[in-house]
């Protein structure tokens, strides 16, 4: 079986999984109104870990399917990228960069940095994942929906999108094959200029000798140096913000994105909750937590009862 064929058949069990809960963790549900409004402001802290959770279980559904058995077996990487690699009789390795997303979130907070250069055998796939808690602020883990983009997409419309020579440039980590494994770089950097009009005005007309595609990105080794004139001859800084996935506008991450917001779960839209989740106006919270989890104050209801009942029997 060759490479494509393994990303093509990871993919359709990949896709089935929306809906599927993993067992990993379980967040109890909220003993009172108030402690579910505390949840609602922290649940997002959760994503981190949960993340590593559905890439290390996502390893283990993968080798689950029957049909890999005798080709061969997906491993986690920790480090090292992508995530999930297929270790076979299949040359270039498949393999999956796993990015999880809470849609609770303000945005897909994942990064992706890797050059595009690491990418041009098409052997490296990025699956988006959205999850929820079941019970929207409580439960387990519950995958949402999954969109799977060829990598070398996703690093080309990055590159596409930030670069723009002077005011920002990409540049590519370079040859570093000769050092050891854990001092090796593939990321890439973005970089702001910093310096003042008149400078702008002279990094300008360098980019402009460049000639009609000097803008246009790329990572042959003459581009990347005429890059690093320009960093060094002007002031820069490293954007801290580089390469969310949020921020890319590739079309499928965008397509993405906009389907999970308008998912059904438990009666709203996840765009409607997020809105009802966001409201300054606690009562909102705690009235729609209520209506659709009844999420109660058990305590103060066990009390109003036996107040009834002493009622009722005095009277």
């Amino acid at each position: 079986m060759r490479t494509e064929q393994i990303i093509e058949l990871a993919s359709i069990y990949l896709a089935e999984l929306p809906g599927h809960e993993f067992d990993v963790l379980e967040v109890a549900k909220p003993v009172s109104p108030d402690a579910a409004l505390n949840l609602v402001k922290i649940i997002s802290k959760l994503s981190p870990m949960v993340g590593n959770l559905i890439e290390f279980n996502t390893c283990e559904y993968l080798n689950d399917q029957a049909a890999f058995t005798n080709l061969g077996r997906w491993i986690r990487q920790d480090p090292g990228f992508p995530d999930t690699v297929f270790i076979g009789n299949v040359t270039p390795t498949p393999g999956f960069e796993i990015k999880a997303w809470f849609p609770l979130a303000t945005e897909i907070t994942a990064r992706f940095k890797d050059s595009q250069s690491h990418f041009l055998l098409n052997n490296t796939y990025v699956a988006l994942m959205a999850w929820l808690p079941e019970n929207l602020i409580f439960g387990r883990p519950t995958i949402i929906d999954i969109e799977i983009i060829p990598a070398f997409t996703i690093a080309k419309a990055r590159d596409d999108h930030y670069h723009n020579p002077p005011s920002y440039v990409v540049l590519e980590p370079g040859d570093t094959s000769l050092r050891t494994i854990n001092l090796q770089q593939t990321n890439t950097n973005g970089l702001r200029f910093q310096g003042d009009v008149n400078l702008l005005l002279e990094a300008e007309a360098i980019v402009a000798s460049w000639g009609p595609d000097g803008t246009t990105y790329r990572t042959d080794v003459d581009y990347q140096a005429k890059l690093q004139q320009l960093i060094y001859k002007f002031p820069y800084r490293v954007d801290t913000n580089f390469a969310k996935m949020d921020r890319i506008q590739h079309p499928a991450i965008e397509a993405f994105k906009s389907r999970v917001g308008q998912t059904l779960f438990h009666g709203r839209t996840i765009s409607d909750w997020n809105r009802v989740l966001s409201s300054s106006y606690a009562q909102v919270i705690k009235d729609a937590l209520n209506q659709t989890f009844d999420v109660r104050d058990i305590g103060r209801d066990v009390v109003k009862e036996d107040s009834s009942e002493q009622s009722l029997g005095n009277g």
